[in-house]
C-alpha cells in the first residue's frame, strides 16, 4: 500500500449533501478534498494559503448517505510561493452490518502562500530543509 499522507477530515455524508440522483454532492465532496489539502499545506506553517489550481481529480465510486469519508492528504511538491499536495479519500460503508472501505476519489491541489493581505510571498525553506522533510521543490 502507498503512503495516503496524514489523515485530515473524517466526516459523515448526511442527506442534505445528495444530488437529484441520491449520491452525494461532487462538489460537497470536492470542498472536503480542498480543507484536507489545504490542512497539509499548513504543514510547513507558511501562514495563509490559497487554492490556485485543482491539478487533477478522479472520482472513482459514489458516495452514498451514510459514508463515513475519511479524507488524506501530504505535500508532494514545493515552488517558490507554492504548494501541491495530495489527496486521497476513502468511504467507510456500512452493508448489512458488514463495514467495506472504498477509496472513491484521488486529487492534487496546488495552494499558494500568500500575506495577510493576499499577496503571494515566497516559501521560507531551503531546498535541503524540504529534502529532510522529504518533500521535492518543484521546478
Amino acid at each position: 500500500m502507498y503512503n495516503m499522507g496524514e489523515p485530515r477530515i473524517k466526516i459523515v455524508a448526511m442527506p442534505k449533501d445528495t444530488n437529484p440522483a441520491g449520491n452525494i454532492f461532487g462538489g460537497w465532496i470536492m470542498s472536503q478534498i480542498d480543507i484536507a489539502g489545504s490542512l497539509a499545506a499548513r504543514d510547513l506553517n507558511v501562514g495563509r494559503v490559497v487554492t490556485v489550481a485543482v491539478n487533477s481529480m478522479e472520482f472513482r465510486e459514489a458516495v452514498k448517505v451514510g459514508d463515513v469519508l475519511s479524507c488524506y492528504a501530504k505535500i508532494i511538491k514545493v515552488g517558490t510561493s507554492s504548494i501541491t499536495t495530495q489527496v486521497e479519500v476513502n468511504a467507510e460503508r456500512s452493508i448489512e452490518g458488514a463495514h467495506r472501505c472504498l477509496h472513491v476519489t484521488s486529487a492534487v491541489i496546488t495552494y499558494v502562500n500568500v500575506t495577510p493581505e493576499g499577496k503571494k510571498t515566497p516559501i521560507p525553506y531551503t531546498e535541503n530543509e524540504l529534502l529532510a522533510l522529504g518533500i521535492e521543490r518543484k521546478q
